[in-house]
Formats: C-alpha cells, structure tokens, sequence
C-alpha cells in the first residue's frame, strides 16, 4: 500500500475512534481516550505528509462517497505534503497539551461530550483539506472544517456571530470562485482545471482569483477581512485557539498557492500587487494592534495576522517574480513563505497552549492583572520567552531564517526589471523591517509584564505551575521550534519538492545539509547552528571576562528610595503604559479614543472629587468598514419587516413578480 493513503486512512480510523469515545465514555476516560486517538491521527496525518513531502504521490476516487453525484477525490503532492505535515505536527502535540487542559475541568465547556467528540474530527479536516482533487470535494472538505470549529467555539454571542458570518461569507465567495472555474474550464476535477486555465478569458481568470483570494485571505486572517479573529482566539479554548492559529488559517495560505499558481497557472502583475498590498498592510496594522492589546490571546491573535501578512508578501512575490520571468527567485520567495508557514505554526502553537497554561493557573489573560510569573510558572515562562524569540525573528528563533530568505528573495528581485517592482519591493522591505521592530517591543510587553513583573491580582500570586501533560505538549511544540531554528536545511529537499509542485520549477531554491543553509538563485548562505554558537560564546565571555580579572562580586542592598519607601506593582509598567509610547507616534493610525471624567465635590466647583481617565484602542479598520456596512444592514432588515405583514395574497403577489422578472431575465439572455 502507498504511505500516503495507509497514513491517511489510520488517521481517518482514529479520528472516528475518537468521536465515538469522546460520544459515548464517562468524564476522565474519554478525555484521556479523545487526546491519545486525536494525537495518533496526528501522527499518522503528520506521517503521510512527510511521505509526501519525500516525493511520494498519491491519488484515489471514491464514487458515492460524502458525494452521492460527484464521489470523492483525493490527490497528495509534496505541496499537500507540507500543510498536512504541519497540521498533524501541530495535532498531536496540542492534543497531548488538552488533556491536561480538560482533564481537571467540568463537565461543561471543552471537557462536554459534544466538544470531545468533534475535536477529533475537526482534526481529521484539517488533514484532509489539502488532499481535496476536485472543487466538490474541496468544498465538501472546508465546510466540514468551519462546522466542526463551529461547535469547538466557546457560547459567546457576539464572537460566533462574527466569525459564523465571516467564515460563510468567505464560503460564498470560494463556491462562486471555484463555480465559475469549473464552469469555464469544462469540468471539476483539478487536473481538468489544469488544463483548461489557459484557455479562459482574462475577465474570467481575474474575477475566479480575485473571489478565491478574497476568500483564502478571509480564512488566514488577513486585513481587512480579519474581524472574526481577534474575536474568536480569546473566547475559544485555548488547545481550539492554538489549532486555529497553527493549523486552520494555514489552510487559506495553501488554497492561495493551489488555486493561484497551480491550477490557473500564475496571472498578470496586478493580482500579485493587490495580494501584496494586503499582505503589507496585514503585517504592519496587526502587530500595531497587537502592541495596544493587554488581552493576551488578543494579542497572539493579532500576531498571527501579522505573520499571515509575511507569508502573503512571499507568495504575491513568487507571483511578480513569475510574471515577469525570473522562475528562481519566484522558487525562492515561494520557499520563504512556505518555510515561514512552518514556523509559525510551531511557535504560535507554543505561545497559544503558554498563554493557555497561563489562563488554566490564573483565571486571568489581562496582562495589565498579571506579573511575577516566572517564579511561580518556571516552565511555562521559558517555554514562552523560546516562543517570543521565534516570534520576533531574532536569533536563536526559529523565525528568524524564514524572514531572512523572504528578504533576501526581496533584496535581490530589485534586479527584476519593471517599475512596478523597483516601486513596491523597497517598500515590502520597509514594512517587513517596522513590523519585526514592533513585534519586539510587543513580546518584551508580554514577557516582562506577564511574566517578570511583579504580580498585580491575587491570581497572578497564586498562580502553580502546568501539569505533566500540558507541559510534555508543549515541550513537543519546544522541540520543533529549536530544530526548525537550529537545523533548518533538513527541510530544503521537501521545500523544493513543494515549490515545484506549487507550479513553480525553480531547481533548488533552498539546499544543503542540515547545519546550512544554501540559496542557489542568489549565492548566499547562513549557518544558524553557528548564529547561535557564536551568540553563546559572547553570552559566556560577557559574564566571565569581568570574573576572570577578578572584578568583586556584586553585593545586596537597598536601593537609595529618596524617602518615598519601597515601590509597589501598582508604581510599575503595565501592559497599557509600556505601549503609550508607541501608540503616540502611530496616533493617526491607531486613532485611540480617550475619555477624563471629572467628578467636582458638592461643596465647590474647585475641589475635585474624582478623576477617572480611560483609554481605548479600537480596531479602525473594523470600526470604519464594518459598522456602517452592519449598521446598513440593520437598518434594511428593519424596513424590510413591512413586506411581511402577514397576508397570504401578498406573499402569493411576491412570488408571481419574483417569477415574472425570472423569465424576463431568462428571455432577454437567451
């Protein structure tokens, strides 16, 4: 049996085994029972997708099956390979972490029957939506996906609200996308889409992109369409919160890539500026959201708008470079977005399931209640800070090459001849450059606030450390952030065989062995295992040179107070105030609302009783674009009520004029 379809098909058995015991076993045993299946269906998806990313192909049909018409198509490639790999990594390391998240809990919330026996299956679709081979079963697959996530959601009103109707919105724009392709391109099986892209009408190309990347985006949590997420990552469980972050929005990358290169084969310039124009503003207004927010899941769900948004520029660059001919640069910035896909996915698990331990220990995830959580939660605060390193694309972080090979991809496209490239690469260069500064300062925010503060509740002072399995998770994500950090050159052969796939045969973009790292279109190369040996041994020499010539060891005593006494945690930075400086030089970005309320004693109009000052930060591009448009709607809906006034003759009237104007409409067309 191929090792694609025999992984794929343990995993499919597995999750079904796990539905069935997070249906049916009592409270303990089925948690324990749904983590080790739904980590095994992990597994094995990670495992088929590896095979897959080695070079092994694989193909079924399967006629009547979930499509009684249509049947269903599976087909992995080395393209597939990779998200289904970085989706079952991300799996089973996070279903171990939900054991010990549920294990202690109610019967209610994440630990419901109905909860457990969906997560496995929200798994399963994950995996398979990139093995889809044909439009039915790809949109068969994703719909499966938002259902599942669907009943994963915490009962929070307004949060499913926004993301029920961003996600449906965005299935109605991928149906009619993929409709109109499958339509003009004679059938709906993906080779057939093949090879009958060129033979469609430029109108038609543009309009089939245009409303699948609106869709694609929509699902990665790029900007504008980016309102359900930091609604949905804070009120969601924080093992939903670390598969929808790591695993889920992936999706809408590897639909882009698969629609965008490798069915319509590539399209002219334009698509490929718009797509980087959202990329760039995705980056740059996401981290600046992120820096305002003391919510601390808030504040990891706007990061991942803001990586999504790094991993846009790549593709929309492999796109231009494309466009214009250069097929090894395009190879190379495909293989920088890919590889920043995979990375993100290993740190913003482990920042995702830290932030959850957090919650699980204090009740709390504002930063501005947090601090002196380094003492009391060792563990995860390490964890944590290695997840901010990655985060931040510093040495030794696991993001740091992926956002080197994006620039270096970018710098040397400058060659490309065209204007449009000589005007829009510096400035990609540029909000890749702000962005990666201010994710600095808003993990310093998170780690010195949260973490190495003093603490400032009752909570935060209280706080224990994770259990065993929350901590062996997470040390799994660890693992894979250090390796990806340290040795990334093991994945060059698979992020070759995946560009290729993706429709752009560039050689090897990316070679070498595992300790280096070789870009063969611009004869560069780095050794990350010898960044961080060498950043080791100025560590060592800048703490032991002073002791080495025998400088006097410090000594404690207290601080000269000025008299004013020991200074409390109320005295020192929070979340709030470590970020006003920052929120005053992008003021008219941010538009922040400011309000000081004065209450005056009643005996004079002199005295002051009270003065009250509050700040808020709201999301401009969802408060500016958004409301109206809902506002509108709200409005219309209430007119629209006088239609209905309850008559049968009236509602006899509407459909007569509603068929009426159909056949006029069909008359005139034909």
């Amino acid at each position: 049996m191929n090792p694609v379809g025999g992984a794929l098909a343990v995993a499919a058995g597995l999750a079904g085994a796990g539905a069935l015991a997070g249906a049916l076993l009592p409270l303990r045993l089925r948690i324990a029972a749904v983590g080790v299946l739904t980590a095994g269906a992990g597994v094995a998806g990670g495992a088929s997708g590896v095979a897959a990313l080695g070079g092994s192909r694989w193909t079924a049909r399967y006629p009547g099956l979930l499509l009684p018409l249509a049947g269903t198509d599976l087909a992995v490639d080395p393209l597939s390979g990779l998200f289904m790999a970085v989706a079952g990594a991300v799996i089973a390391a996070v279903a171990v972490y939900g054991i010990g998240y549920t294990l202690h809990g109610s019967s209610y919330g994440p630990a419901s029957r109905s909860v457990q026996a969906v997560l496995p299956l929200f798994a399963l679709t994950l995996i398979l939506v990139p093995a889809a081979s044909s439009v039915s079963t790809f949109l068969l697959l994703w719909e499966l996906m938002v259902l599942a996530e669907h009943q994963q959601r915490a009962s929070v009103r307004v949060a499913g609200l926004w993301y029920a109707v961003m996600t449906h919105l965005g299935l109605v724009l991928l149906l009619a996308g993929l409709a109109l392709f499958a339509a003009r391109a004679g059938g709906e099986n993906f080779e057939v889409l093949r090879a009958g892209a060129q033979g469609i009408s430029p109108v038609a190309r543009g309009l089939v992109f245009v409303l699948c990347a609106a869709a694609f985006t929509s699902k990665a949590g790029a900007v504008p369409l980016h309102a359900w997420l930091p609604r949905a990552h804070p009120e969601a469980p924080s093992p939903v919160s670390a598969l929808m972050s790591a695993a889920m929005v992936n999706l809408g990358i590897y639909g882009l890539v698969r629609v965008g290169f490798d069915l319509l084969g590539g399209g002219p310039a334009w698509w490929w500026l718009v797509l980087m124009g959202v990329g760039g503003l995705s980056a740059v207004y996401g981290i600046l959201q992120a820096a305002m927010a003391s919510d601390l899941k808030r504040l990891l769900a706007y990061s991942t708008s803001e990586n999504m948004g790094l991993v846009l520029i790549g593709v929309a660059a492999a796109g231009l470079f494309k466009t214009y001919g250069d097929t090894k640069l395009a190879a190379l910035a495909m293989a920088a977005a890919l590889l920043h896909v995979v990375n993100h996915a290993a740190f913003k698990a482990l920042l995702f399931c830290a932030a959850g331990s957090v919650l699980r220990a204090t009740g709390v995830r504002d930063l501005d209640a947090l601090g002196g959580l380094r003492s009391r939660m060792p563990v995860t605060a390490g964890l944590f800070a290695l997840a901010a390193l990655g985060a931040v694309a510093l040495p030794p972080g696991n993001g740091f090459i992926s956002e080197w090979l994006l620039l270096q991809s970018l710098i040397h496209g400058l060659e490309v001849p065209g204007v449009a490239v000589a005007v829009v690469l510096p400035l990609a260069v540029a909000l890749i450059a702000l962005s990666a500064g201010i994710a600095a300062a808003v993990f310093v925010k998170a780690l010195g606030v949260g973490f190495f503060a003093r603490p400032r509740s009752e909570a935060a002072a209280s706080a224990r450390e994770a259990p065993p399995w929350m901590l062996a998770g997470m040390g799994l994500l660890a693992a894979a952030c250090a390796a990806l950090a340290l040795v990334p050159g093991v994945l060059g052969s698979g992020l070759d065989r995946a560009v290729s796939a993706a429709g752009l045969p560039g050689g090897q973009a990316v070679s070498g062995s595992g300790l280096k790292v070789r870009l063969d279109a611009v004869s560069a190369s780095l050794s990350p295992l010898w960044v961080v040996a060498a950043l080791t041994a100025v560590l060592a020499l800048a703490t032991g040179l002073p002791r080495l010539y025998g400088c006097k060891r410090r000594r404690n005593a207290k601080l000269w107070d000025c008299g004013g006494g020991a200074p409390s945690p109320r005295m020192a930075y929070t979340a709030t105030s470590f970020a006003e400086p920052l929120q005053r030089v992008f003021d008219d970005v941010l538009a922040p609302e400011l309000d000081v309320d004065v209450t005056h004693a009643r005996e004079s109009a002199y005295l002051v009783e009270r003065v009250r000052f509050s700040r808020r930060v709201p999301d401009r591009i969802e408060y500016r674009l958004y409301e109206p448009v809902l506002a509108a709607l709200a409005r219309t809906g209430q007119r629209a009520r006088r239609l209905a006034a309850g008559s049968v003759h009236l509602y006899l009237g509407y459909g007569f004029f509603g068929l009426v104007v159909l056949l006029l409409v069909l008359a005139v067309g034909w």
